[in-house]
């Protein structure tokens, strides 16, 4: 059975989800407004598909680094955007982030349904007109740093960004206060950072909505 996460902080929206989900016999639907409660919810129930606006609140990327930590956390996970942005440059970092599809939320039902159930499955999914978007928006001289990272060096950069000390690192991660140092370590060789304090500075900088 098939477990679905739809986070978005419109109840109208979360309400359309999930009547399009019923129709194919999808009952097992959690709903979240806020990323807090998103991410809550992802660790509590592990859902198999993650339904995600990016804009939270008045955060309108918000959802990007909730998409990142979902997929450090799960590299597997089956993450589908579902937002009115068309910005190609927009919709290129929701997938580097770790989204499987992205569709806009002026689409079909049918074209929901369609991006649902590839996603489901884990194949990508981008509509032909995103996808030419995408591709010409793309340069080969683009690179992302954070590719180069590991998961758990993904989640400890994270979590650096959002301005929580080693030793809360340790306790969210579950993990040990000398594995927290070792991985900053890594972290700072990867990133040509020379200190923690600027290491932090390039967390937020890279992980930022806004950057």
């Amino acid at each position: 059975m098939t477990s679905v996460l739809v986070i978005d902080d419109h109840p109208v929206a979360r309400h359309g989800c999930r009547r399009v989900l019923e129709r194919i016999g999808i009952t097992t639907i959690f709903e979240a407004g806020d990323g807090v409660t998103g991410y809550e919810l992802f660790g509590r129930h592990r859902p198999d598909v993650v339904i995600v606006d990016l804009a939270l609140g008045a955060n309108c990327l918000g959802g990007l680094s909730l998409i990142r930590r979902f997929s450090s956390e799960n590299p597997k996970a089956h993450i589908l955007v579902l937002s009115m942005h068309n910005d190609p440059n927009i919709v290129s970092r929701a997938l580097e982030a770790g989204a499987t599809g992205y569709i806009l939320k002026d689409t079909a039902v049918d074209d929901l349904l369609e991006a649902f159930q590839a996603v489901q499955v884990g194949n990508s999914y981008l509509s032909r007109e995103l996808a030419s978007q995408v591709a010409m928006a793309r340069t080969p001289s683009q690179q992302d740093p954070l590719a180069e990272l590991t998961p758990r060096q993904l989640q400890t950069l994270t979590l650096l960004a959002e301005g929580k000390d080693y030793s809360r690192i340790a306790q969210d991660l579950h993990i040990s206060y000398k594995t927290v140092v070792n991985v900053s370590y890594q972290l700072k060789r990867k990133l040509s950072t020379r200190n923690l304090p600027q290491l932090i500075r390039t967390a937020v900088r890279l992980l930022a909505p806004n950057s």
